[in-house]
């Protein structure tokens, strides 16, 4: 009974927050609108009073009115602006030499009032207010790359990660997440289908539901519980592909899963070359449900390394896939003797399909 009401509370508070937040940005609207207001009637008296005073002010109160009022105010703001710059330019018509740049001038006023109610109106349909979608976009962006940073590890481990999305956008359909508890690291690098922005923002939902799931079941687990939640979304285009590897800390033991992804890559220092680990794999994440992932499993020794990467990397049209491994590993067997570190970011900033696609590798090395 005590948790019972201890959980009422809490839902209670949390719901009287909610509730200040939205009067506090309804009267933070109504007192912005009011200043426009204001402003639009002080700026007309002030281009009625002194002719110093710029036409083009208007243009800032517009701006200013379509950043941070709501659609509905924003309309009256901007027929009230309107209003007061016409009483301006009928004013100024009757003494200024060349009365045609001020129609110009209100023409310019009038395409900048549209444009920024079609700002607030994509504003309000995420429910926020001035910069606040963007600033919500940025900050989803930092935590994805935030969870794809490398957990610390031991000093005989070397890890290094690179992302490179496609025409330089700021966001990636390729992303990593990482999970380290004790001598367990849990690596996913997913490709998730399409680029860009509509790639970018399913890359946003499924990074956080695969990064609460690495680390908190069993290993064998994580693929169809991955293949499953995306199953669920039910998207269009929703089929991604996956690799996930666990690597034991203490004694270089690693297992490999595959959903749909290019196959991952071991360099074994005894031999001094890169070997391809094939074997058999699973299908894309969220094509068919119940269907079977296998793993594959090795050791790393000293001086071994592992390393997963998306088609991006490889892929070359009209080529086989093949032959972009080919090619990536004749990259890696270059750099090889200047060491592991920096090769993930050579690999991806070398790859043929260039600034076309969304690249991404990671590489993890036991010295």
């Amino acid at each position: 009974m005590d948790v019972d009401k201890t959980v009422l509370v809490r839902s209670s508070a949390v719901s009287g927050l909610s509730r200040l937040r939205g009067r506090y940005a309804r009267w933070g609207n109504v007192q912005t609108f009011l200043l426009v207001l204001a402003a639009a009637g002080l700026l007309c008296w002030a281009t009625l009073l002194w002719a110093s005073v710029s036409f083009s002010s208007y243009l800032l109160l517009g701006v200013v009115a379509g950043l941070f009022l709501s659609p509905r105010l924003l309309v009256v703001a901007d027929v009230a602006v309107l209003a007061t710059a016409a009483v301006t330019m009928v004013s100024r018509m009757e003494t200024q030499t060349a009365p045609a740049t001020l129609w110009v001038a209100y023409g310019i006023l009038v395409v900048t009032m549209v444009l920024m109610f079609w700002v607030a109106a994509s504003r309000a349909r995420l429910g926020v207010q001035g910069n606040l979608g963007e600033t919500m976009l940025v900050d989803l962006r930092d935590r994805l790359r935030t969870q794809g940073e490398l957990p610390e590890l031991p000093p005989d481990w070397g890890a290094e990660q690179a992302v490179m999305s496609a025409y330089g956008d700021s966001f990636s359909g390729d992303f990593l997440v990482t999970s380290r508890t004790g001598d367990r690291l849990e690596l996913a690098l997913v490709d998730v289908s399409g680029k860009g922005i509509g790639a970018g923002t399913r890359s946003l939902l499924l990074s956080g539901a695969f990064g609460g799931l690495l680390g908190s079941m069993p290993v064998n687990d994580f693929l169809p519980a991955a293949n499953s939640y995306l199953l669920r979304q039910a998207w269009d285009e929703g089929f991604a592909t996956a690799a996930h590897a666990m690597i034991n800390l203490a004694t270089g033991e690693f297992s490999v899963g595959s959903a749909g992804h290019p196959p991952a890559v071991r360099f074994n220092a005894g031999s001094g070359r890169w070997e391809v680990l094939e074997g058999e794999e699973g299908p894309v994440l969220g094509v068919a449900d119940g269907v079977p992932f296998p793993r594959l499993r090795g050791r790393l020794g000293r001086g071994d390394a592992l390393l997963l990467y998306t088609d991006g990397v490889i892929e070359v049209r009209n080529r086989d896939l093949r032959d972009g491994i080919d090619r990536m590993l004749g990259t890696a067997e270059r750099e090889i003797s200047r060491g592991f570190v920096g090769m993930a970011a050579k690999m991806c900033a070398a790859a043929r399909a260039g600034e076309t696609d969304d690249r991404a590798a990671v590489l993890v090395w036991r010295r």
